[in-house]
């Protein structure tokens, strides 16, 4: 193995993924199996993400989800990739995060990131517009303070304030310059782009302030990484997510994963065709050797101090073994 990816640090995010045939609870459920096995495998991170409305994702309660794989797991960190800051009050966050630090001290991770609801009846049922993204840079300095203690209100916030939870901020578009303002490590993706994350990666790295919660840039690079035995059986893996991103893309609603055999038997549309040709091409996959050349390449370009890995698919047996493979690898 190179040197560069055995100085890399690898974490999962599971976005709860549904599948066809399967409930929401065992799309959770299947969530916390998998936090498991990352454990035992020896990942650094499990974080969980939210989305509100959407049928194709469980996931709508980060912090409730992490607090069952903190419970379920013993050392892996664990985390949100990430809670949606304009989609809840700063003090609420802080004391969700409070509370989880208190109950699983030194393993909790703060992912932020500064999107809002997916359509606009979810906004509205969240009570946002998408203007309240707009203000994330200050949003993101409230909750920060609520950690210290440092509320114009007067308010106390418990058991938040003096705990240190780190925070990362999920950088999309103009993220990469929060980031680098407040002086926190970010997560950019994804692999699909290389140039623009390339360019997002150098732009926070000229713009970077130390802060208290850390005093050089940090970086964590994000998408899908399938490994297999064959490069047939790696490609697999991405069919289920390319066919429903290019479902939601083309119907206007994400649906669940559908195992690849019933996608390969699909008669797609030429726009259909576009879109899942589309998903299936700019991620890291194949077999161990393969995956380790274009890590190692990609871990050279951009100077990542970690990758998060976020492998959606419908076989959760081959999902482990793709985990399994890429953590041979790191170990190799």
């Amino acid at each position: 193995m190179s040197s560069v990816i055995a100085s890399t640090r690898f974490s999962v995010l599971d976005r709860s993924r549904t599948r066809e045939g399967y409930t929401a609870p065992e799309a959770l459920r299947d969530t916390v199996r998998l936090a498991r096995a990352a454990e035992e495998l020896g990942y650094h991170r499990f974080w969980v993400s939210e989305h509100h409305g959407v049928p194709g994702v469980a996931g709508s309660a980060p912090t409730v989800l992490a607090a069952a794989v903190a419970g379920a797991t013993r050392t892996i960190r664990v985390g949100t990739g990430g809670v949606m800051l304009p989609n809840h009050r700063p003090l609420v966050v802080a004391e969700q995060f409070g509370v989880l630090e208190s109950l699983f001290p030194g393993r909790i991770d703060m992912g932020l990131g500064r999107s809002v609801g997916f359509t606009g009846g979810v906004r509205r049922a969240l009570g946002r517009d998408k203007e309240d993204a707009e203000d994330f840079a200050g949003q993101l300095e409230e909750l920060l303070g609520w950690f210290r203690g440092t509320s114009p209100t007067g308010v106390h916030a418990r058991p938040p304030e003096g705990l240190t939870v780190p925070p990362f901020v999920l950088a999309m578009g103009e993220g990469a310059d929060i980031a680098a303002r407040a002086g926190l490590p970010m997560v950019i993706g994804d692999l699909r782009d290389r140039e623009r994350m390339r360019r997002g990666v150098d732009r926070y790295r000229e713009r970077f302030r130390p802060s208290e919660w850390a005093a050089e840039p940090y970086v964590v690079i994000s998408g899908t990484v399938a490994v297999a035995a064959t490069p047939e059986e790696a490609r697999r893996l991405l069919v289920p997510e390319a066919w429903s991103m290019a479902y939601s893309r083309t119907h206007g609603t994400f649906p669940p994963l559908p195992p690849a055999e019933r996608v390969e038997a699909l008669a797609l549309t030429g726009r259909e065709r576009e879109f899942y040709e589309r998903g299936m091409t700019g991620h890291v996959v194949g077999t161990e050797e393969q995956v380790a050349h274009e890590l190692e390449t990609l871990l050279k370009e951009t100077g990542a101090q970690e990758v998060l890995v976020t492998t959606s698919t419908y076989d959760r047996d081959a999902l482990v073994d793709s985990y399994r493979r890429l953590a041979g690898i790191v170990r190799a």
